[in-house]
């Protein structure tokens, strides 16, 4: 870029394009708030000071602040399309996210990522992208293919990709497994994923040059990662809310070395709680600094992905900018990108959607299944229980006696037991693993989604056999989503016609239909928060303790398949 007119406006001996006046400007190295108008050209910013000419927009009384950022996330959680997605959160003061698109990965490979990618173009919201490391996540989960050294470095090449996205196959790590450190060396930066992981098994994770983790759910294990020099990413997720657990790690240690993420937040609750100024609204709630907030929310974030001309109002940084009337709500007056006013007062200004092509919306192939292939056989020994953990993706190992009726294990609502199906949806093959869970309150029917991390077969949890299977067909039906059925009648459903992952509908009519599927939930039963994104996690098989993929039940702890019987 040719930053000549830019060092001109600097110089004073040129007119700005914009100039923000009046605001009180954060300043990110000193934690101060200054006075001064912010003069912007070519969607840079030259200073803080006084400037003639220009658009003048009167920012008097309020806040500046640089634009939030997601320092984790997969777009894809959000069920909306990137330009869908884009709309949602710019309207939150988000102008940038550092995603790992291995959701769609895993669903239709590279070339599903390469899509994605170009769908980004001209959306005006940065998204800057780590290359899937795990695809699939583990060795017991079947994705449409596995991404090899190869895919990886073709996502590397591209425009605005930072490095290596989070190593979820962290005993591969710890053991110095060759293929998983080739993986590691492709570039300089690698995100972590060490749920639980400590001690010399942390140093030695660390040692192989991953800088950050967003899996630490307790404030002892963030402050030993802190420690030892990892970034500690804060998450709050739609079901892995960490947010108020680790605030005092800021608090007591200051805003180093922390920044906020979200990882995977469903439609309704970006839509109703906001995005990482949600995040900022807690932590002022909690106590923590609104300079702290800010810091978290957009300065920390770029220096943990190494983006240096953003997160900083000050001369040569990008003009991503939000103005606040306040730091207790965080609701955004205007919000500008590259110097651009892109919001004003929750309005967005309108921008291009991408057609989605046939292939991407036809990733849904299943085996014919009836409910004889949902019958678990018994010989009457007790049986592993996948215990759920609420608002956290960890659950429990579990050991119970069975019900058993015609020598089979069968759903005991009144223990709030239902039975869990994983079904293969890449190739039809027909593999389905079969469990059992405890937690959801589920008293009749069952429900369904193609949303199950990471490999993103259909998971399906039931007290009926006949309605598992019902559901398993109706999503192949309506090309994935979720749906909910009971006595065989299809109650509510949402379809998600993108890889079975996103929806091609605005974010209100999306919420509409996720928040009659929890009602319609509720009167089937089920008690637990966040129920779809819940379902979800259980099919992830790199989160302890026990899930369930395609291939059987999971026991993450010993890596292995185990039967259900124990």
């Amino acid at each position: 870029m040719d930053r000549t007119r830019l060092i001109a406006v600097a110089r004073g001996d040129a007119e700005p394009d914009t100039v923000i006046c009046g605001a009180r400007v954060f300043c990110a190295f000193t934690r101060e708030w200054l006075d001064g108008d912010v003069g912007i050209a070519d969607g840079l910013i030259a200073g803080v000071g006084a400037y003639e000419g220009g658009r003048r927009i009167d920012a008097t009384g309020r806040y500046l602040v640089p634009g939030f950022m997601d320092a984790h996330m997969h777009v894809e959680s959000a069920k909306l399309t990137v330009a869908e997605f884009a709309r949602l959160v710019l309207a939150h003061g988000t102008t940038a996210i550092v995603c790992d698109p291995h959701e769609i990965a895993n669903v239709l490979g590279t070339d599903g990522v390469h899509w994605l990618l170009d769908a980004c173009e001209g959306v005006p919201l940065d998204v800057f992208v780590m290359a899937p490391s795990c695809v699939p996540a583990s060795p017991f989960e079947t994705a449409r293919r596995p991404f090899s050294l190869g895919d990886m470095e073709s996502i590397l090449r591209r425009r605005r990709t930072l490095g290596v996205a989070e190593m979820m196959n962290f005993p591969a790590v710890i053991a110095g497994d060759p293929e998983a450190l080739a993986k590691r060396a492709l570039a300089e930066r690698a995100d972590g994923h060490a749920p639980g992981v400590r001690g010399k098994s942390l140093d030695a994770y660390l040692s192989a040059g991953i800088s950050t983790d967003h899996e630490a759910f307790t404030l002892e294990e963030a402050l030993e990662k802190r420690r030892k020099g990892c970034f500690v990413l804060i998450r709050e997720a739609s079901n892995a809310r960490n947010l108020r657990d680790l605030l005092p790690l800021v608090a007591q240690y200051g805003p180093d070395f922390t920044a906020f993420c979200t990882d995977d937040r469903e439609p309704d609750s970006l839509l109703r709680e906001g995005h990482m100024n949600g995040m900022a609204r807690v932590a002022v709630e909690e106590g923590i600094a609104p300079e702290d907030a800010i810091l978290l929310a957009s300065t920390n974030v770029a220096r943990c992905h190494g983006l240096r001309d953003r997160g900083a109002i000050a001369p040569g940084y990008r003009a991503d900018l939000v103005l606040l009337p306040d730091l207790v709500s965080f609701a955004p007056e205007a919000v500008f990108k590259d110097g651009v006013e892109v919001v004003r007062d929750g309005v967005v200004a309108p921008f291009a959607s991408p057609e989605v092509p046939l292939w991407v919306r036809q990733s849904v192939r299943i085996a014919p299944l009836g409910r004889s292939q949902l019958r678990i056989a018994s010989t009457g020994r007790r049986v592993r229980v996948i215990g759920i953990v609420p608002e956290q993706l960890i659950t429990r190992a579990l050991e119970m006696e069975p019900t058993v009726a015609d020598g089979a294990v069968v759903a005991d609502p009144a223990r709030d037991i239902a039975k869990i199906a994983v079904v293969e949806r890449h190739h039809a093959t027909g593999q389905i693993g079969l469990g059992l869970v405890q937690g959801f309150g589920l008293t009749r029917g069952a429900f369904a989604t193609t949303v199950a991390h990471d490999a993103h077969n259909i998971v399906c949890v039931g007290v009926a056999d006949e309605d598992m299977a019902l559901c398993v067909r109706r999503l192949g039906e309506i090309g994935g989503g979720i749906v909910a059925i009971a006595d065989r009648q299809v109650l509510a459903e949402l379809p998600l016609p993108v890889a079975g992952l996103m929806s091609d509908r605005p974010v209100e009519e999306v919420v509409a239909a996720l928040d009659e599927l929890v009602a319609t939930l509720t009167t089937m039963g089920v008690t637990v928060s966040a129920p779809f994104m819940t379902l979800s996690f259980l099919a992830l098989s790199v989160i302890p303790a026990l899930k369930i993929t395609d291939q059987g039940l999971v026991d993450v702890e010993r890596f292995q398949i185990v039967p259900i019987e124990v």
